[in-house]
């Protein structure tokens, strides 16, 4: 079986072949990360406008270098839900397109199901029933996946998502976009003690993420300290913001994953190429006797490699769309 995979939802252009549903026959994605850098962040009609210009050559590319045709494939997939809508509605148009023209199924992806599956395409041997907790710029999920298709939500954020805390704190410190991996590369050489930050406390879900009181005490120490002529030590703060964040998604994901009894435990999202994450995870679910599971760096950030996987086994398990399919901007995994 081969699926044609397509990703559209922020600012990465994406599209891959996927055989028999975890095997990567070509992964092709055109980044705009350099275009949005003047301006801090992502600008969504200049990404919209980028995908129209990117999207035929990227699944063209995607096609040869999987040396297959569209004649070949059993399925074309897409993100149709959540992201940006200017954004999504390209690649849906085109997938629609694609897949009327040339007589092949239509697959709806939801976009964090596509990250969760990238999990698949690293552990050959792994399957549902498990936890997967969820981080990028975006979400901040604690999800069980109950199957293949099937996701429960028990704990999400109640406002700004890991990524963005990461990415508006580098900001304020002076990194250029995206901010996530500068924060990264200074906590090597800092310290993680130097700074004590809190740990916003959500009430009525003990699941829940808060990042947004997390963000505004990092904002204002660096504001106050500028008002002061202080200068403030960029590794050291880096090093206290990746393992408080570290630390408040590692302590919930492990108390879910104890109070519902999984032991298998997985790491999906952007945020999950995080080494501060992916290390704090991965010792305590050792340390707690939980079999761990996250993606290759390479597999974190958006791809077409996830979609396709995910759609290989929506197709099989009968998910499909007509000429109606629309993107959406905002859907909650229980809504699929």
């Amino acid at each position: 079986m081969l699926i044609l995979g397509i990703e559209s939802s922020c600012d990465e252009t994406a599209a891959s072949v996927v055989k028999d549903c975890r095997t990567i026959c070509s992964s092709v994605v055109s980044t705009q990360i350099e275009e949005h850098k003047k301006y801090g962040g992502v600008v969504p009609e200049i990404a919209s406008r980028r995908h129209c210009e990117n999207i035929l050559s990227v699944v063209r590319q995607a096609l040869d270098e999987a040396n297959v045709t569209l004649a070949d494939l059993d399925g074309i997939a897409v993100t149709y839900a959540p992201g940006l809508i200017g954004a999504l509605l390209v690649g849906v148009s085109f997938a629609k397109a694609l897949a009327m023209s040339s007589g092949k199924p239509l697959i709806p992806v939801h976009h964090i199901a596509g990250h969760i599956a990238t999990n698949y395409l690293t552990f050959p041997d792994l399957e549902p029933p498990y936890l997967c907790l969820v981080a990028s710029g975006g979400h901040s999920h604690i999800i069980e996946v109950l199957s293949y298709t099937k996701f429960r939500v028990i704990g999400r954020t109640r406002d700004d998502a890991a990524g963005e805390c990461f990415d508006k704190c580098a900001r304020a410190m002076g990194f250029p976009y995206p901010g996530g991996v500068h924060v990264d590369n200074a906590a090597q050489s800092g310290d993680h003690t130097a700074f004590k930050l809190p740990h916003p406390i959500v009430a009525g879900n003990e699941f829940d993420f808060s990042f947004s009181g997390l963000k505004t005490a990092v904002i204002n120490m660096l504001h106050n300290a500028e008002q002061k002529g202080i200068e403030v030590n960029k590794n050291d703060l880096s090093a206290s913001l990746q393992y408080t964040i570290s630390e408040i998604l590692t302590d919930k994901t492990i108390k879910a994953a104890e109070s519902l009894g999984y032991k298998k435990v997985a790491l999906a999202g952007g945020v999950s190429a995080n080494s501060g994450v992916r290390a704090a995870l991965s010792e305590a679910c050792a340390k707690h006797g939980f079999e761990f599971y996250m993606p290759e760096k390479k597999l974190c950030g958006d791809n077409g490699a996830m979609i396709a996987c995910q759609g290989s086994y929506n197709f099989l398990n009968g998910i499909t769309a007509d000429e109606s399919l629309n993107a959406i901007a905002t859907l909650s995994m229980e809504d699929i």
